[in-house]
């Protein structure tokens, strides 16, 4: 079995771990968690750090918990957050739970010795009466305490409420929680959770006098400078009805080459060796993306899957590669689907698609592909515009008769200015 710590530390895995764990872990095996509070019905690709912690521990024979914040969620956790989240009511967050469960199924071994669970922190909380809290929690962390933690100190000026600084202390009785009950060891997280998890190993040796252990992960961050994670589109996401498998692929294809040779070491499950060499041949032929093609494979396979892929991969094609009318026209329909996910959607009637290619690629279209009859036929005399990757030489273009599975268009004006249309 792999060194758990060991294997973190060559993958850049490691902020900050509490002393001995590394000795700990590898003489005994153990269950860890991490919590994840369930503000949104799908994770995002912020997540994957975390969820391939708990990859990494089941991988070197230990047992992974996923707690759900059913409880937690409707506080909000106050780190590395300027201001209090908005509360979602339990329909919400029950919602939110029962469609990220399914996600990390394909993560994670939920059979077998040291199979993952889920747990929901509502399940101890419901019937916790506010007086036993603070009479069996919260007399054994002082307020000193709580108030020295970056969460609550970068705050303060700005203002926190009582409900976001208590958030450390339910996080706390979390882990004391599944360390009694459970048998939990050790709890992870992002760099940015060091101050609740440490309340919870604090909690542990108060109450009970027990043993405890912590690992954080750094914080991802780009070589630009922009925050991970997030395009133009917003977060992601992994749910495919939130960021299509083409989106989410192109996301890991167009990362910088620095962050690729970062990113192939936290998000694959490559060994070192293959990773080295994997970064070696990229470097002597950085134009082919190695490290990016690899990254995006992996990834998109596993959140997806290999079928998803495949068209994530022939969808970028047709649109970047040096596709033709011959690899368009053997596009199945599934690629097509993809490509309205891809790029600019127009849909149309199908009673105007006999009105002439000029009329319908302006007043049909109402202007949004092109401005004027006369800007389409400039692009046309400039040889600029395809239509299912067939130039288009003059303006008596049948599109009726060029309708892909009768129904579908792939406009392009220029090299990759992309309109698809859908006729209905």
């Amino acid at each position: 079995m792999k060194n758990f710590v060991d294997e973190l530390k060559w993958r850049g895995m490691i902020h900050d771990v509490t002393p001995s764990t590394s000795e700990y872990l590898e003489k005994n095996k153990t269950s860890g968690y991490i919590g994840f509070d369930p503000t949104a019905d799908s994770l995002h690709i912020g997540n994957l750090v975390q969820i391939m912690t708990l990859v990494h521990f089941q991988n070197s024979g230990h047992k992974p918990i996923i707690l759900i914040g059913g409880a937690t969620g409707m506080i909000g956790d106050p780190s590395g957050k300027s201001k209090e989240r908005k509360f979602l009511d339990e329909k919400s967050l029950i919602n939110n739970q029962n469609k990220i469960q399914s996600q990390f199924e394909k993560f994670l071994d939920f059979e077998g010795e040291n199979s993952a669970s889920i747990l929901n922190n509502k399940t101890w909380f419901e019937n916790f009466n506010l007086l036993s809290f603070l009479r069996e929690v919260g007399k054994h962390v002082s307020v000193n305490y709580m108030m020295a933690k970056d969460s609550v100190k970068n705050r303060l000026e700005t203002g926190i409420s009582f409900t976001e600084f208590s958030y450390q202390l339910i996080q706390g009785y979390d882990f004391y929680w599944l360390w009694k009950n459970k048998k939990v060891k050790i709890q992870f997280g992002g760099s940015d959770q060091w101050g609740n998890i440490l309340t919870g190993n604090e909690l542990i040796r108060r109450i009970d006098g027990g043993e405890s252990f912590a690992l954080t992960t750094p914080l991802i961050t780009k070589s630009d400078g922009g925050k991970f994670g997030k395009t133009e589109d917003g977060n992601v996401w992994l749910d495919e009805k939130r960021t299509s498998p083409y989106k989410f692929y192109q996301f890991w294809i167009n990362v910088s080459d620095e962050d690729a040779a970062k990113f192939i070491k936290i998000f694959t499950l490559k060994g070192e060796n293959e990773v080295k060499n994997l970064i070696k041949s990229h470097e002597k032929q950085p134009h082919l993306r190695i490290l990016q093609n690899s990254l995006a494979d992996e990834i998109t396979e596993r959140v997806h899957d290999k079928k998803k892929l495949d068209i994530a991969k022939s969808t970028s094609q047709i649109l970047f590669g040096k596709s033709k009318k011959d690899d368009f026209d053997n596009l199945k329909e599934d690629v097509m689907k993809s490509l309205s996910t891809a790029v600019p959607c127009v849909k149309i009637n199908k009673e105007d698609i006999n009105s002439g290619l000029k009329t319908l690629l302006t007043e049909i279209t109402n202007f949004e592909i092109f401005s004027s009859k006369s800007e389409l036929t400039r692009l046309i005399k400039n040889n600029g515009l395809s239509i299912n990757k067939e130039k288009i030489l003059n303006d008596e273009f049948d599109i009726s008769k060029n309708l892909k599975f009768d129904k579908y268009l792939l406009l392009q004006k220029g090299k990759k200015n992309y309109t698809f249309i859908i006729v209905e």
